[in-house]
């Protein structure tokens, strides 16, 4: 009995430490209700579910320049013709404008078609581009390209611009018009009507502990109800990607690929700041089969400005390259680095964009609504412009939108605005994508940079008439190779002056979300990331992530590391959900209102 006894405990001691090993390396990380439903959690058992329901005409998910452009186009269309016209935005972000990043340089032609008057109204353009140069970095060298009038690079008329002060002088406008905004309310479902199509959405609940159970100020959402739903949520929108799943709108088109685009905005010694001055280069510090490159926007403002950043290809296969560090080594090139001794860092944030192109358009429309803007990928890469092609879609979006609601019954009960892929098809944009769309793609090959720059160049001077149009193959996080195969980066320390750590650059975005929420970073299953992530890629998560939010961190007791997510770091940039090379991260919105805080970013 005594033999038994001592058997019986030593096997009990051994399963309770293999069973405390497991759970603390694997331990449950996710807590969101799209992962562990809450009909099968027996905390939400007596709680009301029941959520206040409104109408509008069009609706639109997303206030940058596509759903701000819808929103007024789709006003004017209604005053012109004398007609009642509830059209309703939702924003995520506590204020018009506060999410938005991007370079910027703008082409003016759609704001023109907008609102032809922005000049009087006092748009916030206020530094025309007065020169251009185009560069290709060595480690110690720079050799400078002439830029010719009506090449991609070409930036003669365009403006210099804070793009989230445009987005919120184009808010007051809509505002102006009828237009009804929410900002802080995240689209958090979408809503579907018995056939099929969509019906609207649903913001997200409020009041839910991290462990994913009900607090005492909870609070249900509410649905907004629309005869069309515009989607216009920016690159790689978690709506809509599931809207693109559900209506299978990549059936016939290429995977999107995508780019991190880091920012930076720097107050800089007076003597070195020319207003209007464009810097694009390309090289340095990237190898040569990584695509990417870097711009600096010298601003016309009271305080002398320069915008600084850095693009890398989502498609590198390096799981040791870090996005950020290489754009903090970037600034340290000689020919850079003067720009910013002596100046003063006050803004940091980062974004996806799509980098598809022609070839990764989808479907653009299904029943019950349509997609608009970076959200269903009209950015031109090798001009390294979207606003323009945004704000155009937007307004053919609502053109269309308005045309169906107002025209004959549908045999849906969600309004399908059909007549705008063929408006896109007529317009510009088309053309503009259509004549560049191999320059992209044609970086995917053996010679890396220099092969694609040949191709680019042959595309170029055929006008974007070449008679052929290259793929982009498998989409981005399958590139990603195995950390056995690759060989590690060593970047150097920041020196704090014109180099910085992660985290005190994340402290610039004013990120700020609730903490006692579940994380919004959620994961299909928590043991992936140790079991492949870590062990095949060596945690790629923590330094593709431009924010710090991802963390592999040593175990308590023995060896080994499991992942730590920090969602309150979360800068919404959405690289996570695009290169984690096992599709295990899925990114939905947190409580409305939470994210960065940017200020014309």
């Amino acid at each position: 009995m005594g033999i038994n006894y001592k058997i019986t405990s030593k096997l009990a001691k051994q399963v309770q430490r293999a069973t405390r090993s497991y759970s603390d390396q694997f331990p449950k990380i996710t807590t969101h209700y799209t992962i562990h439903p809450r009909e099968t959690d027996p905390r939400w058992k007596e709680v009301n579910m029941e959520r206040f329901a409104d109408e509008t005409d069009i609706l639109i998910v997303g206030g940058g320049p596509a759903g701000m452009s819808a929103a007024i186009r789709a006003k004017q269309l209604a005053d012109k013709d004398g007609k009642e016209l509830r059209v309703c935005l939702v924003e995520k972000a506590s204020e018009v404008g506060g999410h938005i990043l991007s370079g910027a340089v703008i082409q003016h032609n759609a704001l023109d078609e907008l609102i032809p008057d922005w000049k009087e109204k006092g748009a916030p353009l206020n530094t025309p581009v007065t020169k251009d140069k185009f560069s290709f970095l060595t480690a110690t060298g720079r050799i400078n390209f002439p830029v010719f009038r009506g090449l991609p690079m070409d930036n003669h008329g365009n403006y210099i611009v804070r793009l989230g002060h445009v987005v919120k002088w184009l808010g007051e406008q809509a505002e102006a018009l009828g237009v009804e905004i929410y900002p802080g309310y995240a689209a958090s479902e979408v809503l579907y009507h018995p056939d099929g199509s969509v019906k609207g959405i649903a913001t997200n609940d409020v009041g839910i502990a991290k462990d994913g159970s009900p607090k005492d100020n909870f609070e249900r959402g509410m649905e907004l109800h629309a005869k069309c739903t515009i989607f216009a949520e920016g690159c790689h929108g978690h709506l809509a990607k599931q809207i693109i799943n559900r209506f299978k709108l990549r059936s016939n088109c290429e995977p999107q690929t995508y780019g991190i685009g880091l920012k930076e905005v720097w107050e800089v010694d007076p003597a070195k700041h020319h207003p209007g001055l464009v810097e694009h280069t390309f090289g340095w510090p990237l190898d040569f089969h990584t695509y990417g490159g870097s711009f600096l926007y010298h601003l016309n403002e009271p305080t002398p400005l320069i915008a600084v950043g850095f693009v890398v290809g989502l498609d590198y296969s390096n799981p040791y390259l870090s996005p950020f560090k290489e754009f903090q080594r970037f600034k340290h090139h000689p020919s850079v680095k003067g720009y910013f001794e002596g100046g003063n860092r006050i803004a940091y944030g980062a974004r996806a964009l799509v980098e598809g192109g022609f070839q990764s358009i989808p479907k653009l429309t299904f029943p019950g609504g349509c997609l608009v803007g970076d959200t269903a990928g009209f950015l031109n890469v090798p001009k390294i412009k979207g606003t323009h092609n945004a704000m155009k879609s937007g307004m053919l979006a609502a053109e269309s939108s308005y045309e169906a609601i107002t025209g004959e019954k549908q045999e849906t009960e969600g309004f399908e605005p059909k007549s705008y892929e063929d408006k896109i098809k007529s317009s510009w944009i088309w053309k503009e994508l259509r004549g560049v769309r191999n320059i992209r793609p044609s970086f995917h090959n053996p010679l890396g940079l220099y092969g694609g720059l040949m191709h680019s160049g042959l595309s170029v001077v055929l006008g974007g008439r070449e008679p052929w149009t290259l793929k982009h193959g498998e989409p981005d996080h399958k590139r990603l190779k195995p950390a056995k195969e690759c060989k590690p980066i060593e970047y150097p320390k920041p020196d704090g002056k014109i180099s910085f750590d992660l985290l005190t650059s994340v402290a610039l975005t004013g990120t700020n979300h609730e903490g006692d929420q579940p994380a919004h970073l959620t994961l299909l299953d928590d043991s992936v990331p140790v079991k492949t992530n870590l062990s095949m890629f060596d945690g790629p998560e923590g330094r593709f992530c431009p924010a710090g939010v991802y963390e592999y961190v040593p175990l308590e007791e023995g060896e080994g590391q499991r992942l730590q997510i920090n969602a309150q770091n979360c800068i919404h940039c959405k690289t996570c959900d695009i290169k984690d090379p096992t599709q295990n991260i899925n990114w939905v919105v947190p409580e409305g209102g939470g994210g960065p805080a940017y200020n014309g970013m």
